[in-house]
């Protein structure tokens, strides 16, 4: 019998979908976002496997330094969209570092289109 008093320790992977729970809570309590705006992914994946993703407009990356996530987002018309972003990246690092505790490597964030007072997008690039 051996007297080996070290530890061997495991890998501890936490499932995309809480990532995206813990993202989805942070980027809607965010002041001047509208909601998300789907991504190629999300339409890739509904028409090749049938099914609707589980989140849209959030792609998350896990690996070796930690976890980067890209949110695609609408905000909303008048705010000042690098402030909204900010805020965005601040939240999500705050959520997914209090809620699960794993690093956060990067937070990139997609502003896609304005939601206009009228409730119509504005997603025209110049």
């Amino acid at each position: 019998m051996s007297n080996d008093n070290s530890e061997k320790t495991g890998i501890v992977k936490i499932s995309d979908d809480v990532i995206a729970l813990c993202v989805v809570n942070a980027v809607l309590g965010t002041k001047g976002v509208s909601g998300f705006s789907p991504v190629f992914s999300d339409n890739f994946s509904k028409n090749f496997f049938g099914k609707e993703p589980l989140y849209k407009g959030i792609k998350i990356s896990q690996g070796d330094e930690g976890i980067s996530v890209d949110i695609y987002v609408i905000v909303e018309y008048g705010v000042k969209i690098p402030a909204v972003a900010w805020d965005i990246q601040e939240n999500v690092k705050k959520e997914i570092m209090t809620m699960i505790d794993t690093p956060v490597k990067a937070v990139n964030i997609h502003v896609q289109g304005v939601k206009m007072k009228d409730g119509e997008l504005s997603n025209e690039q110049d």
